[in-house]
C-alpha cells in the first residue's frame, strides 16, 4: 500500500452562495405562493425558462458594467456559443417573446419565478446565486399599462402579510432625469448611464456619495475606487435638485418636477406619464399612502426606457442589541420597450414587477409578518421493533392516506433517542407501538406540543407521572381519526 494519505476536500460552500434550510424554504415558497395567487388572479400566465441563455441573447444590462465581462458566470457550448447563468427573468422573457412572437396572444401577460446569478462581488445580505418572482406584460404600451404593474405590486405587498402603511410603492419615469440631462447638456448615452447608476445609489450612498459619482469619483471602504461622471458643480446640483424634489403628494411631485423639463420633449413625456399613472392609481383606490412619486428612483439595470418603480418597507424591526434593521427596496420594476426590440427590429412595447424572494422572506421574518406561517403538521412513527420495520413504514403511509404529514424512522436507537430526532425535527405527534401494543391492538399517541407546553406549567411531577395529559392510548383501528382531532383541535 503507498504511504500517500487519500484527498479529503474541505468541505466549504462558494463565496456569495447560501445553504437554505427548511424554515427558509417554506417561508420562501408560502411568498411565492401568495404572489402567484395575485398574479393568476389578475390574469397572468406561468411561464419557465431556461438556465441559460446565449450570452449575447442576455445582453449587457446589469448595473455592475464597471466590471465587464465580470457579470455573468459563462460557458462556451460544444459548438462555439457562448452561454450564460440568466441573471434576471426579464432578458429571457425578451428572447422567447421575440421567438414566438407571432404565435402568442398580445398583450403577452406571464409570470415566472426562479434562480437567477450574477458574477458580482458578494457581501452581506448579497449573493451571487438568488430566487426572482416576476410579472410582466409584453404588448401593451402607454401608462396605463404600467400603472397597473404598480397596483399589482402594491397587492403582493399586501398579499404577503403587510398592511397599508407598512410598505410603499416608488414610481418615477426615467425620462424626466433624461430631460434633466438634456437641459444641462449631458445627453451623451455612456455619461447618461453613469448618471442613472450614481442617482440609483442615492439610498444606500446618501445625497453626498451621488455627489462624489456625479464628479470626479468615489473610493468605497474597501479601497475600490468607481471613476464619476465629471459633471460641472452646477450640472451636479441641478441633478441633485431634481434628486430632492420627492415628498408629498402625487399632484404636488408633478407640479415640482415641471420647471425642470420645460425645455426637454422627453422630459415632458415622461411627465405626462407620471399624470397619466397618477389618475389610473386613483381609479384603483391605490392612495398615496401605498404608491408615491420620488424622483430618486431610477433603477439599476440598463434597459429601463420610462416609468419605474421601486417597493420599500416601511414597518421597522429591531436587532438584539436594539439597532434598527434597514429593509429598503424589496422590489421594483419598469418600462423596457426596447428589449424585444433587440431581436426584432421592431418597437415592442413591455413593462414589468419583480422582487427578491429571499431579500423579501427575510424581512417579512423579521418583522414578524408574512402568510400562514410552518407546513403541516409532522408525525413520526417510532421503529421500537427493529424486524417489524415494513409494518411502521406501512402505518405511515396508512396515515399519509388519511391526511396527516408522517414518516417512519428508520435510524437505529432506543425509544428516547428516537423522541429527542422528533423534538429536533419538530414533530407534533410521535406514535408508539411496540410489542404490547402490537398483542393489545393498540398504539399510543405522545403529543409532543402539547408534552412540551404542559412540562413547563405542571410543578408536581407524580401528577405529571400519573396523569400524562399529553399522552393517550387508542384501539389501533382508531389512529388515524384520533391524530386527525388532536390536529384539528391544535389549530383551533
Amino acid at each position: 500500500m503507498s504511504g500517500k494519505k487519500a484527498f479529503k476536500p474541505k468541505a466549504r460552500r462558494p463565496r456569495g452562495f447560501e445553504d437554505k434550510p427548511a424554515s427558509v424554504l417554506r417561508a420562501e415558497r408560502r411568498l411565492i405562493e401568495a404572489a402567484v395567487k395575485v398574479y393568476d388572479a389578475w390574469g397572468f400566465e406561468p411561464l419557465q425558462t431556461p438556465a441559460f441563455e446565449y450570452a449575447d441573447a442576455l445582453g449587457k444590462f446589469l448595473p455592475d458594467e464597471e466590471r465587464p465581462n465580470e457579470g455573468v458566470f459563462a460557458l462556451e457550448d460544444d459548438d462555439g456559443q457562448w452561454m450564460a447563468l440568466r441573471y434576471d427573468l426579464t432578458a429571457p422573457l425578451a428572447r422567447f417573446a421575440a421567438e414566438n412572437f407571432q404565435d402568442l396572444a398580445k398583450p403577452f401577460r406571464r409570470y415566472q419565478y426562479g434562480d437567477v446569478w450574477r458574477n458580482e462581488k458578494p457581501g452581506p445580505g448579497r449573493f451571487r446565486q438568488f430566487v426572482q418572482c416576476d410579472a410582466d406584460t409584453v404588448g401593451a404600451a402607454g401608462p396605463a399599462a404600467d400603472a397597473e404593474m404598480i397596483a399589482l405590486a402594491s397587492e403582493v405587498m399586501r398579499a404577503a402579510g403587510l398592511k397599508d402603511g407598512e410598505y410603499v410603492v416608488r414610481v418615477n419615469d426615467r425620462r424626466i432625469l433624461d430631460g434633466v440631462l438634456v437641459g444641462i447638456g449631458a445627453s451623451d448615452p455612456d455619461l447618461r448611464m453613469k448618471v442613472l447608476r450614481a442617482a440609483d445609489k442615492l439610498d444606500r450612498l446618501g445625497r453626498d456619495g451621488v455627489a462624489a459619482l456625479l464628479g470626479a469619483g468615489r473610493k468605497d471602504e474597501s479601497g475600490d475606487f468607481t471613476e464619476g461622471a465629471k459633471l460641472p458643480d452646477a450640472s451636479i446640483e441641478t441633478v441633485l435638485a431634481f434628486l430632492d424634489s420627492t415628498g408629498g403628494t402625487r399632484g404636488e411631485v408633478i407640479a415640482r418636477l415641471a420647471p425642470l423639463v420645460s425645455s426637454s420633449e422627453t422630459g415632458e413625456a415622461g411627465l405626462a406619464a407620471l399624470t397619466e399613472i397618477d389618475a389610473v392609481l386613483t381609479a384603483l383606490k391605490v392612495g398615496e399612502d401605498r404608491a408615491v412619486f420620488d424622483p430618486s428612483i431610477v433603477r439599476g439595470l440598463g434597459y429601463y426606457t420610462g416609468p419605474v418603480f421601486e417597493a420599500e418597507l416601511l414597518a421597522t424591526a429591531s436587532y438584539a442589541d436594539g439597532q434598527p434593521m434597514q429593509f429598503g427596496s424589496v422590489g421594483g420594476g419598469g418600462r423596457y420597450d426596447d428589449l424585444v426590440a433587440r431581436f426584432t427590429g421592431q418597437l415592442v412595447p413591455a413593462t414589468g414587477f419583480s422582487f427578491g424572494v429571499s431579500r423579501f422572506a427575510a424581512a417579512l421574518a423579521a418583522l414578524e409578518r408574512g402568510v400562514a406561517e410552518g407546513s403541516e403538521p409532522l408525525v413520526i412513527v417510532l421503529n421500537l421493533e427493529k424486524d417489524r420495520a415494513a409494518d411502521y413504514l406501512a402505518l405511515a403511509a396508512e396515515l399519509r392516506a388519511g391526511g396527516v404529514r408522517a414518516e417512519a424512522f428508520l435510524g437505529g436507537g432506543n425509544m428516547g433517542k428516537q423522541l429527542k430526532y422528533a423534538d429536533r425535527r419538530g414533530a407534533d405527534i410521535a406514535v408508539i407501538i411496540g410489542e404490547d401494543e402490537r398483542q393489545n391492538g393498540q398504539a399510543t399517541i405522545k403529543d409532543l406540543k402539547l408534552g412540551a407546553k404542559l412540562a413547563a406549567e405542571i410543578e408536581d411531577n407524580r401528577t405529571w407521572r400519573e396523569e400524562q395529559p399529553a399522552q393517550e392510548t387508542v384501539a389501533r383501528g382508531d389512529l388515524v381519526k384520533a391524530i386527525l382531532g388532536r390536529i384539528k383541535g391544535a389549530n383551533g
